[in-house]
């Protein structure tokens, strides 16, 4: 058996590293929320709970929207959904830079920010999959890496934008770039080799016939009839509200304990710069190995991380946090998307990326309402951490349940693996 190696410079690279770009810019700006925080808490006098809330807004649009820009996703290519996704996005910032009431916190970054992020990592994640059969893990840890990019460079930078300028210019700025930046990006990204020639990178001939036939990929209807559909749901939900609620207070909790808001801010940026070797190191493990036991190996770290935290004090002791849980973070974003194609295929596999990110931002909208109301009740972010590290011992176990899916096919039983392999 031959394999199909591309002539010359293979196009899915720059697929790749658009997909990157998109992320960095799109997540980046979305995680400054955390250095925004307290700026206009200090302007309005919002409670905690009650600012928390517009971000929960945010990541509930974003993941019912991504069932939706996945499936458009599949059917007409990336291009289309990240332009106007990214206008939204754009957008939203700006309209912030006017915000002066807490109804429109709610509306400009709730619902507008929201409905910009929708159409990002999921075209994306799912956009790369197709390009690639062989260093699949790879180029979507890569791809999805510009997340922690963007939180290394956009979080310290937000934080010295709003010191030297004003949280409202600040917002206009990185309003205006996001509009231009990424839908220009997105202008350059194809949604599958065949539309320009080409064939999926390490795609052979056998498993050409298999593509074509339909025989790798459940669709939605049959994926939500497995036992593994309804592991894995639960297990990105309770993973959406650990890593949500660490995004939003890790900041403002590390400030409570008198560290200075530019160090704690580096502490955003450390989790965003380790988790950029999480996505690559365990994107490349799940591939060479299996990618539910990287899926295990990477909660385990996250809860290691969570115990470290119940009892941290000081900035070095953040920053050990911070290599773990980023890390931690980093292979679980890569994975959510090799696992969902090693079980369900690539036939709908935007839809289905799209569901699964819906049960992550179902965890990510309560998350920081959750820890917000119990700071305000409590003045301490302890509670919230413990409930937090309960949850990822939850996590470890449902992502050990997962087996491969034995799927019965015009007679023949056929056992879905990953494409990678």
């Amino acid at each position: 058996m031959t394999e199909s190696k591309p002539p010359g410079f293979f196009y899915g690279y720059i697929v790749v590293l658009l997909a990157f770009l998109i992320t960095a810019i799109a997540w980046g700006t979305q995680y400054s929320f955390g250095v925004f925080f307290k700026p206009v808490l200090t302007e309005f006098g919002w409670s905690r709970a009650a600012t928390s809330g517009a971000f929960s807004l945010c990541v509930v649009f974003n993941g019912f929207l991504a069932i939706f820009t996945g499936r458009l996703s599949d059917r007409f290519g990336p291009r289309v959904v990240m332009t106007v996704c990214g206008f939204f996005l754009g957008l939203g910032y700006i309209l912030m830079s006017r915000m002066s009431a807490i109804w429109q916190l709610y509306l400009f970054y709730g619902i507008v920010v929201g409905i910009g992020l929708s159409g990002v990592y999921v075209p994306a994640a799912s956009t790369v999959a197709r390009w690639f059969i062989k260093r699949r893990g790879l180029m979507t840890g890569i791809a999805v890496s510009g997340i922690g990019l963007g939180i290394l460079v956009i979080v310290p930078l937000a934080n010295w934008m709003i010191s030297s300028y004003g949280w409202r210019t600040s917002y206009l700025i990185i309003g205006i770039l996001v509009l231009v930046l990424l839908i220009l990006a997105a202008q350059f990204i194809r949604r599958d080799p065949r539309e320009m020639g080409l064939k999926p990178y390490g795609e052979s001939q056998e498993e050409s016939r298999d593509v074509r036939s339909g025989v790798d990929g459940f669709s939605l209807q049959s994926a939500i009839k497995t036992r593994q559909f309804w592991t894995l749901f639960p297990m990105f939900l309770c993973y959406g509200f650990i890593m949500s609620t660490i995004k939003v207070h890790i900041v403002p909790h590390a400030t409570d304990l008198g560290i200075s808001p530019a160090a704690a801010a580096s502490i955003l940026s450390l989790i965003g710069g380790t988790s950029i070797v999480g996505r690559i190191v365990m994107g490349s493990f799940g591939e060479r190995f299996n990618n539910r036991r990287a899926t295990v190996i990477s909660l385990s770290v996250l809860l290691a991380a969570l115990l470290w935290l119940l009892i941290t004090k000081e900035l070095r002791m953040f920053y050990l946090f911070a290599t773990a849980g980023g890390f931690a973070y980093g292979g679980m974003a890569a994975l959510i998307s090799l696992i969902s194609v090693e079980l369900f295929g690539l036939g709908y596999i935007g839809l289905i990326i799209g569901v699964f990110t819906f049960s992550t931002t179902i965890g990510e909208a309560t998350g920081p309402a959750v820890a917000g109301g119990i700071f305000d009740t409590t003045g301490s972010y302890q509670l919230a951490f413990l409930i937090c590290t309960a949850l990822s011992v939850i996590t470890i176990i449902l992502a050990s349940l997962v087996k491969p899916i034995v799927s019965t096919k015009s007679g023949a039983t056929v056992k879905l693996r990953s494409p990678t392999k």
